[in-house]
């Protein structure tokens, strides 16, 4: 994809097809971390993630069978996963070019948007943030790039600095369903905020009556887990020790 196709694919709101996986994941896994709804396009990097070693057959070419007794030794030893130091080189490397560029053109949001996404993709968190922060000083109104940002603020701990992204993203556009639905995602997981998530979703359902009936099941299906879960522990706090 070229820079002008991630140019127009970062601004675009999130599509009920992706909010709909994103619901299926959160209600599978319980937990938010990961999950959050992306905002920008991928950078073209492989994050580690992705790097699982797998055994591969041996391939019935002549080469391949010439040269299967010389890396014999090799795919007997698992590839080990990178560690963040690991990473965090791979990202400096893929970094570096466009790092080139920004020493020449440092107030090219687009160019801090896609450093941001190596730093994103390969977990440095912190790093991407400094680079998502760049590009929204000279392109404020860039939804996408601010959801970013506020998933990286909120893996580094600060929820309170997540949740102000979202709400400035709202300032712009307060419809978006991407949007409301990672503030609804960091309300309850990271502050234990029931009701907040729940009015996030809610609103979300009321401003995209468009949703197909799948999506809208799944985002219900949150909200009903939340308020199960409240009414619970209202429910165990309630009954007290038992003495």
């Amino acid at each position: 994809m070229g820079e002008e196709s991630n140019a127009r694919a970062a601004s675009r709101g999130w599509q009920p097809i992706q909010l709909a996986v994103m619901c299926i994941v959160c209600l599978a896994t319980g937990v938010v971390v990961g999950y959050l709804v992306r905002g920008s396009a991928p950078a073209p990097v492989q994050t580690a993630s992705a790097k699982v070693a797998t055994a591969s057959s041996p391939s019935s070419s002549p080469q391949a069978m010439g040269e299967s007794a010389g890396q014999s030794q090799a795919q007997q030893t698992p590839q080990q996963m990178p560690t963040l130091d690991d990473m965090r080189r791979m990202a400096d490397t893929k970094a570096a070019p466009l790092l080139a560029k920004l020493k020449s053109d440092p107030k090219n949001a687009q160019l801090q948007n896609q450093v941001g996404l190596i730093y994103k993709n390969a977990h440095q968190f912190k790093a991407a943030a400094g680079y998502f922060e760049g590009s929204l000083q000279y392109d404020p109104k860039n939804i996408g790039v601010r959801a970013d940002y506020a998933s990286c603020l909120y893996y580094t701990g600060d929820v309170d600095g997540a949740l102000a992204q979202l709400e400035k993203s709202l300032t712009y556009d307060p419809k978006h369903a991407g949007t409301l639905m990672n503030i609804g995602i960091i309300r309850l997981q990271g502050k234990n905020d029931v009701d907040g998530a729940v009015a996030a979703w809610e609103k979300l359902l009321q401003y995209h009556p468009e949703f197909p009936q799948k999506e809208k099941d799944h985002v219900q299906h949150m909200i009903a887990q939340a308020k199960q879960a409240q009414m619970k522990t209202a429910k165990t706090v309630g009954e007290g020790p038992k003495g």
